[in-house]
Formats: structure tokens, sequence, C-alpha cells
């Protein structure tokens, strides 16, 4: 599988950000991708305005997503992200979506939400209470996560064991002491831990850190941005999971029980 990774500023004028998805959506294609992954909240954002993604929420089937499927129809790439869809009024779900060919073949509410380093999102936010379905990508099977549910190896070790090679994770990494730290971190466990590849995206900007990431299944970082807008790629394969899971077979040497969303 070629996976392409974006990185971008989200800004507060949604037509814009639209315009730099679709534009990066067309370059993965034009390069061969088979999946193209950009960051988490990617509708608005201001960065003096913290409850903007939610106040700029849209429906599910709203302008936004409209545009976007507009531009998947073009081709076969498959497409992830998050966006703030509404619930109730003044609220909204963190909602990763996933697109080919013109149509919505994954769906996944953050069940995680940032209340932690003085944030929290459950103010707005409505947690989801499910996983996503794996998604099947150019023959490799692939779950989904959003941002601060890389804290909780829980998560990925269940999409590993479910069947997962590949996890994939928008993001919006908020800058901090020790911050770059921790993703960086965290993104090669959630690996090591699973021995799946780990594509992460990240947005840049202000406020957040970038650094998107492909990581291999032996925490072997393959691709990976800086701090400013981005487009890279990687190759993953399943020979490469299967290799590394013989000669690191934790999933299999592992004494706990499968771990159960409570």
């Amino acid at each position: 599988m070629k996976v392409a990774v974006g990185q971008f500023a989200v800004g507060n004028v949604w037509q814009d950000n639209a315009r730099t998805c679709i534009a990066l959506m067309a370059q993965a294609a034009l390069q061969g991708a088979d999946m193209l992954v950009l960051p988490e909240a990617i509708l608005a954002r201001d960065d003096k305005d913290p409850d903007m993604s939610v106040n700029s929420a849209q429906e599910a089937n709203g302008e936004y997503l409209h545009v976007l499927l507009e531009e998947s129809r073009k081709n076969k790439l498959t497409t992830v992200f998050t966006l703030h869809l509404r619930t109730t009024a003044g609220r909204a779900a963190n909602t990763l979506l996933v697109l080919r060919a013109g149509e919505v073949i994954g769906r996944y509410q953050k069940i995680h939400l940032y209340d932690a380093f003085n944030v929290q999102e459950s103010r707005l936010v409505d947690a989801g209470d499910q996983l996503a379905p794996l998604i099947d990508v150019a023959g490799m099977k692939v779950g989904v996560l959003t941002c601060y549910d890389l804290r909780f190896p829980e998560m990925a070790l269940s999409l590993a064991l479910a069947g997962a090679e590949v996890l994939v994770l928008p993001a919006a990494w908020l800058r901090g002491p020790h911050k770059e730290l921790h993703w960086s971190t965290l993104l090669t466990a959630r690996a090591l831990d699973t021995t799946c590849y780990v594509v992460a995206s990240g947005e840049c900007g202000n406020r957040n850190i970038g650094q998107s990431k492909v990581i291999d299944p032996l925490g072997v970082t393959i691709a990976s941005a800086a701090e400013t807008p981005a487009l890279l790629y990687a190759e993953l394969a399943s020979e490469r999971v299967a290799s590394v899971r013989a000669m690191l077979p934790v999933l299999k040497n592992r004494r706990f029980a499968a771990p159960r969303l409570c």
C-alpha cells in the first residue's frame, strides 16, 4: 500500500480548508497513493476561539463533506480525516470519516475526549461508544483512532487483535511542555505494542505541533514531517507486518485478556 499523509494549518474559513484538502487529495491520487490521511478537526479552527471547531460544526450531509465527496468521486483514493458534526444544540461529535469513490465507507466517533492539560473537550463534544470496523485498503486491514486515543494502548491493541495491520490517526496535537516527546514516544509505542504500522497526521500551525509520521511495525520511523505544511509518502507491506510478528509475537505471547470497551 502506498500511503500519503497531509498536514496543514486549519484556518477559520471552511471553504479555504476544503480547498486545501481537495488539493492534497488530487496530489496524492496523482502520485498513486492508495490512502491519504489528513488531520483532526479540519472544518475550521481559530487560535483565539477554542470553541470554533464545535460552533462551526455542520450536519452529517453538510457542504464541507459534500465538497470532499465530489473530489473523492474522481478516483479510488481512500481519504481519512475528522470533522465536527452537529449532535444537539451547541454540541458536536468529533467524527472520523473514511471516503472512497464518492462514498463514506467508514465512520468513527471519538471515544476518548481530550479532558487533559487544562482542556475539556467533553464540555461541548459528545463521546462515541464503539470502535469502527476495520477497513480494507489495497489488501491491508486498517484500524482508525483519533488524537487522544493514542494515549490508550487498549484501543490500539483491540484493533490489532481484530486483525488490523495498519493504525491510522488523524490528530491536532497541542503544543506544550514535553508534548512533542509524548507524541513521538506514543506513536512508536503503539506500533511496538501491536506490531502494526502507525500512520499519523498532525495539524500544524500556532497551536499544534504537526510532525506527521509513518512508523513501521518494529518502531522504525519511515517518513516524517516537521512543523510546517507537508505531504509525505510511504510504502506499507503486509509482508513486513508478518515478518515482524514472526520475530516479535507480542500479540500471541500476551497473558492478559483482550481489552473490552466499558
